[in-house]
């Protein structure tokens, strides 16, 4: 039994993107229920952040229903789960805390206060069990040490506008963020020794992975429809590569092969191949003509690699899209303005 969210819809649904006009969809119209799977049967958890309705989706993959869905916190974003799979971190981009819920129930367990104007949006859970976060509204990002038991925060600052998006070495000796208001991407060090280390990159560069070697590191810039391949130590871009319209986010499949531009402005991924930084496949999740009525924010890879999931904000639906073959499998239902995205097999 789903627990409808109680709250009112919140602000716009990507208020930096105001080339789109919303007012033409209706939200959740088209996919009151998902479709059956057309090529594969799947299974796995997918969670959501409905940052219109406030609230936090749990779907079960296997069925394409969404099982539960609860209140959360003003304006989520981006989610990401513990190392054992057991809890799952929502940045509380409309306030100032990390909260941190059961995934079996999405029962809260505990509230991490980053402090004053700190609206948290980027997040990775590391293996050994460490939390990162973005502080947008403090240009800095934190470090959270034992989440669950004893939380222990550590201020890292860009100095920089709009420290949205945040990647992290394995060993934890570096971040990396993109800022949007600032037009930069900001190395991060960890162990204190450097100074952050920002270059300009594009316009509005927002999407952000390491490569799978820790040897590269990939930057989508929305605002000139860019990819840039740069030297994670020095910071010197070493290519760019042309993408569609709008890539918001960027994400390196788990087989380290290729990474994905989320293109909303025309409802497409654009595939790049990180040997020859060439774009070597574009995939329609939707026609141009329907990227105002669906806005795909966030992307994020199934843990084989097999499947793309695509946060469709304004029509409350997540797209399951193959990758082999480029085909939509099925709309699954979410909350009010998904975007946010975390999976478990």
């Amino acid at each position: 039994m789903i627990r409808p969210a109680m709250g009112p819809a919140m602000g716009p649904v990507i208020g930096a993107f105001v080339a789109l006009s919303l007012g033409a969809c209706v939200p959740g119209e088209e996919a009151a229920s998902a479709s059956p799977v057309t090529s594969q049967d799947v299974s796995g958890t997918l969670f959501v952040a409905n940052k219109r309705g406030n609230t936090l989706s749990k779907v079960d993959l296997a069925t394409g229903e969404e099982v539960l869905r609860l209140d959360s916190c003003t304006n989520p974003h981006e989610l990401a789960t513990s190392p054992s799979g057991e809890f799952v971190a929502l940045a509380c981009y409309g306030g100032t805390s990390v909260d941190i819920f059961q995934t079996a129930n999405l029962e809260k367990i505990t509230s991490i206060e980053l402090g004053e104007r700190a609206r948290p949006h980027g997040i990775v859970w590391m293996p050994d069990g460490s939390l990162y976060a973005t502080a947008e509204g403090r240009q800095s990002i934190f470090r959270i040490k034992s989440p669950l038991t004893d939380p222990r925060l550590t201020e890292f600052p860009t100095g920089k506008q709009g420290s949205h998006m945040i990647a992290v070495a394995p060993d934890q000796s570096a971040a990396w963020t993109t800022d949007l208001g600032s037009r930069t991407v900001t190395r991060i060090d960890l162990t204190g020794s450097a100074a952050p280390l920002s270059v300009t990159v594009g316009e509005e560069p927002e999407g952000i992975a390491l490569g799978p070697d820790g040897l590269t590191l990939w930057v989508s810039a929305r605002g000139s429809n860019q990819a840039f391949a740069l030297d994670p130590v020095t910071m010197e871009v070493r290519n760019t590569v042309e993408t569609g319209a709008f890539p918001l986010r960027l994400i390196i499949r788990p087989q380290g092969d290729v990474a994905v531009t989320s293109d909303l402005a025309d409802g497409g991924l654009s595939v790049i191949d990180l040997e020859t930084a060439q774009v070597v496949r574009s995939i329609a999740v939707s026609s141009p003509e329907e990227a105002e009525q669906r806005v795909q924010v966030t992307i994020l890879w199934s843990d084989d690699g097999e499947r793309i999931y695509v946060a469709e904000t304004a029509s409350n639906t997540v797209a399951e899209v193959d990758f082999a073959t480029g085909e939509v499998l099925r709309r699954l239902p979410t909350g009010e303005g998904g975007d946010g995205l975390a999976i478990l097999p």
